[in-house]
Order: structure tokens, then C-alpha cells, then sequence
């Protein structure tokens, strides 16, 4: 699938990029060779695949939850500008 310059010119300034016309050149190239491969992909033949999550075969060790810090709440509170029955008070940002 070949991308046009329009379309990479485009995406850089939805972007908000600044591209020089060798740049938009190379990107065009680059872009269409992505999308070249894509469709390669998308050719291959996986209706017996099963979907997977993770390539491999392996299980998360957990840790057990366990309390590693003591409790400063009040410790912070007592230096915050503003508090309230244990919640911090902030200036209303959205109207």
C-alpha cells in the first residue's frame, strides 16, 4: 500500500511536527513500507492459531502483601495548606 505525500504531510501536522520536504520523503517511504508489511500480515493463514497473551509459557511470581511503611497521614496532613474530615483540600480546577 503506497502512502501519499499528502497523507504523511497530514499526520505530521496533526502531530504538530515540522517535517522539511527530504523528511516528508523519507516518511513516505518508511510509512509505506509499514503498511506494505502489515498486509503481509495480514495474508497469513491463523484460523487453527489460538491467541495467546504472553509468548511464553510462564506464570507471575507474587510476593506476598505485606505493610512495608509506617502511616504518616497525620504527619502530612499537619503540613498541608488545607484539610478536611481527612481529605486534602485543593482550588476547583473545572467549572
Amino acid at each position: 500500500m503506497s502512502l501519499p505525500k499528502e497523507e504523511v504531510e497530514k499526520i505530521a501536522n496533526l502531530a504538530k511536527i515540522a517535517l522539511t520536504e527530504s523528511e516528508i520523503s523519507m516518511y513516505t517511504k518508511q510509512l509505506s513500507d509499514i503498511l506494505d508489511f502489515v498486509e503481509q500480515m495480514n495474508t497469513v493463514d491463523t484460523t487453527d492459531i489460538i491467541p495467546m497473551a504472553h509468548p511464553l509459557d510462564a506464570t507471575a511470581r507474587l510476593r506476598e502483601d505485606v505493610v512495608s511503611e509506617s502511616d504518616q497521614r497525620d504527619h502530612f496532613q499537619n503540613i498541608a495548606p488545607q484539610i478536611e474530615n481527612g481529605l486534602y483540600l485543593v482550588p476547583q480546577v473545572i467549572e
